[in-house]
This record gives structure tokens, C-alpha cells and sequence, in this order.
């Protein structure tokens, strides 16, 4: 475990190493200021000791005043340069890092949306997000600590160390093998913290989850009196997630004492070696103050070490579930050198394809089809008998285990995808809308299409008649995946943007499922027009829909069982497809 956080620390590191080096003037103008500022904060006390110095002397009084005033015009203005640094340092940090979180954003959506369908069912939505919004943060607060507290402190124990061992080698000797130990200390407790940091990151991330999805299934806690147990549920994340801040909040509290207990030490050690020092000469009253005001400043930027460290760790521990995210290879990629899909005919064939769901369980076994070039098909049989995973396959949802998936001769996995997925219309069973307008939503089809031709495509799906009564129209907002509207209109509209789009090849699964008799018939009509001069797969459990299919295929677990058109397949005696056709026409077929 300690070896892949060491590894995924390097990772993010490395990550925001990459997008930070696209800004490097900027970087610079950050860097340099700051590092400056910081040895103009150890050079200006001792401007300091002379004044005190001066002041202690036994000169006339009018001698002393000019000498003091001088040396306040010089710690005037060296404050003043401090000053300049300081805020060139703050704009160029306020332009930096606001880019580099814009790019560490796109790159996480960039990457996130290239994995696979698979891997977005297996993740929460809600988790997902969390984790980008993280990432993307903890890189504000790295860079935060590093160029304002650990820079600084580097530079300014580097130039207090050569001070104080020109004022004296023993001071100088105490106070670098004091802050050794100190940092040592600190770093060695806070890689020994991490790990549990992460398990705090990962029990916020499943509280997320689980608050995540009580949320979109409120509906369902309501109606089916889950109140309670969800209740008891999400208590248990919690108290979890409590357990692990208490944990590690009194880890840093037990740190942070120790702390205290070495900055006492020092304290009164160092002095304990001054006051001799001084018996015997070596130091004067403005050595006191010199040594009194490198102290403080140590103390706070020593104490800041501890506290500082631990907290870049921690959002490490935040940053590395995205982290792991960009690290894992993308299940479905484009081969090297994969050319665009071309459409001549539309023709689909399925060769000896062979899909194991996870390795274990086979789908499809040697499963061969062809669908000849504007050929309307059927897909039909119970559920478990593959006709949805045909169509994901088709789409490459998921890669088969063996053979090919040709269309026009063109093997899809030797294609890219972005090609296959603009040449395929899909309408599913549950479409999914963005909370964008109506405009939006079917634009989404096709972006460059016009509002006349997005109206067409509305009133062929026959969508138009319910959008108009709306009272915002096509500027109505549908909601969060859709919600504002019914399951039928959603459909509609699902298939108003296939209808925009007007792909070669059009996949139906189970596009009418959500609709009631009515808007079957309607939408029946606009899909015929749709299927001309298409190759079309349409996967239905409604066979009343697929009556005029040129060819229906009937699958059951074995695969293809029987292959004919209507007529054909409903006058087969003790087949498959008559005994569910007399089902549903005795059932629920008028």
C-alpha cells in the first residue's frame, strides 16, 4: 500500500508538473520575487542589530539620531523592494494558478469521457465528480504551500544558518541541527499519516457515493418506506468517515505538541548559549535582537513546516483517486493509425463473435448475423438472450472476446470510434437528456443544424405538439437527466434528434417501450420515414412494432433460434416466435 501511494504521489506530481510547465515565464515571475523577498526578510534585521547596536553605544546623542535615521532610511527602503516583490509574486500566482486548474479541469474531463461505458456503470456519478473537483483543488493548495510557505522557509533557513554561523559557529551549529530534526521529525510523521489520510479521502469519497445515489433514487427511498434504512445506512459511512478525522485530526494534534515542546528548547537554549557568549564578549545587545527576531521568524516558518507538510499530503491523499483514474488505461482505445469509418451501403455483419462478459459468462457464442444494406431488422427473444448486448457490441460499448464486426467490410475495432459513433443513430430504451433546453437537446443530433430544420425533426418525432404547449417552448429546461418530463416524451425527443442527425445505420432498442398506444401510433409513422434508405436494428419485446420488418431475428441463450418476416415466423408451428406473438396478441395486442 505505502508503494503504490509513493508512486501515485509521483504520478500527481507529475501530472501538474506537466500543466504547470505550459506557464513557465509566469512560473518564473512567481519564483523569483518570492525567493528574493524572502532573503531581503533575513538581510533587514540585520540592519536591525546595528540599529541597536548604535543605540547602545555611549556616542553624543546627535551623532547616534543621524545614524539611526539612516539606517531606518535603508530598512525603509529594502521594506519597500520586500513590498514589490511580494506583489509582483501575488499577481503572477493569481494568473498562474487559475490557468493551470483550467487545463488540470479539461484534462480530467478529456480523460474521464474517453473511458469506457463499462467503467461509468461500475462508478458513481456523484464520486466521479467529487473526485475531479479534488484533484483539481489540491493543486491550488500545493502550489499554495509550496511557493508561499516552503520556498520561502527554505531560502530563509539557508541565509539565517550562514548568518548565524558567521556570528558564531556554535549558534549557527545548534540552530541547523535543531531544524533538521525538526523537519525530519515532521516528515517522517507525516508520510507515516498518509495512508491514513487516504482511508479518510476514500471513506468522504464513499459517503458521496452513497449521498449521491439515495438522491437520485429519492423517489424510490419515499415509495417504498426506505427512509430508515437509508437513514442507518448513510449513519454508518459517517460514523466511519468520523472515526478516520478523529484519528488522524489527533495525529496532527500529537504532532503539533511535540512541536511546541522542540520550539521551547530551542528558544531557551539558544539564549542559554548567547548570555554566555555575551559574558565573554563575543556578542552585543544588537546580536539579542538579531537572534531574538531570526527565532520568531523560524518559529513560524518552522511551525508552518509541520502543518504545511501535512496538509499537501492530505490533499495528495484527496488528488490520488483521480489520480488512479488517469493512470488506468482507457479499456476501449483507437488502434494506432485507425482510419474513419466510410459508409457505402450500410451492410452489418457479425462473424464468429464470441463476448464474455468480465471472462466468466458468454453472452454470445460464435454469434453470426448479417444485415444487408437498407434492411430493416428485427432483434426479438426473452431477456438474457443478447439482443441489447448485439447492439453494444455494434456500437463498441464493449469489445468482443473473438471475431469481428464488419461493416461495409470494415472491421470497427480497426476504425475510430468517433467515426462509428457518426455514422449509428441510437435511441434507447431509457434516453437521457442533458438539463439544457429543448433547442439543445435535439440540436445534440446534429450541432451546425438550424431551427427550422431542428422544428422538422420535432414535428416528424411528433414532439413538437407537446413541446408548443409549454410554456417556455423550446427554451423549456427539461431537468437533470430529463426528469421534467414524461417517459414518452422523452422518447420523442430522443428520437427527434436521431431524426436530425440522420445516420446511415439506426439502432432502435426498445424505442417505443415508453410510449402509450397513442404515441406509439405517431411515432410509428415518423419512424418509417426515418428507416428509408437505412440499415436499421431494432431490438423490441413490443412484437406489434415490428410487424413490417423485413426480417425478424429470434435469439434465445443458444443464439439465433429463427430468422423470416412476419408471415413467416407466426405460421411456424411450435416455434419460438409464434408462441410469444399468440402471447401478446392474446394478452396485450388488440
Amino acid at each position: 500500500m505505502l508503494t503504490n501511494m509513493k508512486d501515485n504521489t509521483k504520478k500527481t506530481f507529475k501530472i501538474y508538473w506537466r500543466q504547470a510547465c505550459h506557464y513557465k515565464l509566469v512560473g518564473l515571475l512567481m519564483v523569483i520575487p518570492v525567493s528574493a523577498a524572502a532573503v531581503l526578510g533575513v538581510v533587514i534585521p540585520l540592519f536591525f542589530k546595528d540599529f541597536f547596536d548604535v543605540l547602545a553605544s555611549n556616542q553624543p546623542s546627535g551623532a547616534v539620531a543621524s545614524k539611526l535615521i539612516s539606517i531606518l532610511i535603508i530598512i525603509a527602503a529594502l521594506d519597500l523592494l520586500e513590498w514589490v516583490f511580494w506583489r509582483i509574486s501575488t499577481f503572477a500566482d493569481s494568473y498562474f494558478v487559475p490557468k493551470v486548474m483550467a487545463d488540470l479541469s479539461n484534462y480530467c474531463f478529456s480523460y474521464l469521457h474517453q473511458h469506457s461505458f463499462t467503467y461509468f456503470s461500475n462508478n458513481f456519478v456523484g464520486s466521479l465528480v467529487k473526485k475531479v473537483k479534488w484533484f483539481v483543488n489540491a493543486f491550488r493548495v500545493i502550489d499554495d504551500k509550496i511557493i508561499w510557505n516552503l520556498l520561502p522557509l527554505a531560502i530563509k533557513v539557508l541565509v539565517i544558518s550562514i548568518v548565524l554561523f558567521k556570528t558564531n559557529v556554535v549558534l549557527g551549529v545548534a540552530v541547523i541541527i535543531w531544524t533538521a530534526l525538526f523537519m525530519i521529525i515532521n516528515w517522517i510523521f507525516t508520510k507515516y499519516k498518509l495512508q491514513y489520510d487516504i482511508k479518510r479521502s476514500e471513506a468522504e469519497t464513499e459517503t458521496t457515493g452513497v449521498l449521491a445515489d439515495t438522491v437520485t433514487n429519492h423517489t424510490n427511498v419515499r415509495l417504498f418506506n426506505g427512509y430508515a434504512r437509508e437513514l442507518k445506512s448513510f449513519a454508518l459511512v459517517t460514523e466511519k468517515l468520523r472515526r478516520l478525522q478523529l484519528f488522524t485530526w489527533n495525529l496532527g494534534n500529537l504532532i503539533e505538541g511535540i512541536q511546541g515542546f522542540l520550539m521551547i528548547g530551542l528558544e531557551i537554549g539558544v539564549f542559554y548559549l548567547a548570555v554566555k557568549l555575551w559574558v565573554k564578549g563575543f556578542l552585543t545587545v544588537g546580536d539579542f535582537v538579531l537572534i531574538q527576531t531570526y527565532l520568531v521568524n523560524l518559529f513560524m516558518r518552522i511551525w508552518d513546516f509541520g502543518r504545511v507538510i501535512r496538509e499537501i499530503y492530505e490533499h495528495l491523499a484527496d488528488a490520488e483517486e483521480m489520480t488512479v483514474i488517469l493512470s488506468t488505461p482507457h479499456d476501449i482505445q483507437d488502434i494506432p493509425g485507425a482510419k474513419k469509418l466510410k459508409i457505402n451501403n450500410g451492410q452489418i455483419e457479425f462473424k464468429d463473435v464470441v463476448f464474455n462478459y468480465h471472462q466468466t459468462r458468454t453472452i454470445l457464442d460464435q454469434f453470426n448475423l448479417t444485415v444487408k444494406p437498407g434492411e430493416r431488422l428485427a432483434l426479438i427473444g426473452p431477456s438474457g438472450a443478447g439482443k441489447t448486448t448485439v447492439v453494444k457490441l455494434l456500437l463498441r460499448m464493449h469489445d468482443i472476446t473473438s471475431g469481428k464486426i464488419l461493416i461495409d467490410g470494415q472491421d470497427i475495432s480497426q476504425v475510430t470510434q468517433e467515426s462509428l459513433w457518426q455514422n449509428v443513430s441510437l435511441v434507447p430504451q431509457d434516453p437521457i437528456l442533458f438539463h439544457r433546453t429543448l433547442w439543445e437537446n435535439i440540436r445534440y443530433g446534429r450541432p451546425e443544424a438550424t431551427d427550422a430544420e431542428i422544428l422538422a425533426a420535432a414535428q416528424a418525432a411528433h414532439c413538437h405538439e407537446f413541446i408548443k404547449g409549454l410554456s417556455d417552448g423550446y427554451n423549456t429546461y427539461v431537468g437533470e437527466r430529463g426528469i421534467k418530463l414524461s417517459g414518452g416524451e422523452r422518447q420523442r425527443v430522443a428520437i427527434a434528434r436521431a431524426i436530425l442527425r440522420n445516420a446511415p445505420i439506426l439502432v432502435l432498442d426498445e424505442a417505443t417501450s415508453s410510449l402509450d398506444s397513442e404515441s406509439e401510433s405517431l411515432i410509428q409513422d415518423a419512424l418509417n420515414k426515418l428507416m428509408v434508405d437505412k440499415t436499421v436494428i431494432v431490438v423490441a419485446h413490443r412484437l406489434s412494432t415490428i410487424k413490417k420488418m423485413d426480417r425478424i431475428v429470434v435469439m434465445d441463450a443458444k443464439g439465433i433460434v429463427e430468422a423470416g418476416s412476419h408471415d413467416e415466423l407466426s405460421k411456424k408451428k411450435g416455434g419460438l416466435y409464434q408462441k410469444l406473438w399468440r402471447l401478446q396478441a392474446g394478452g396485450f395486442i388488440k
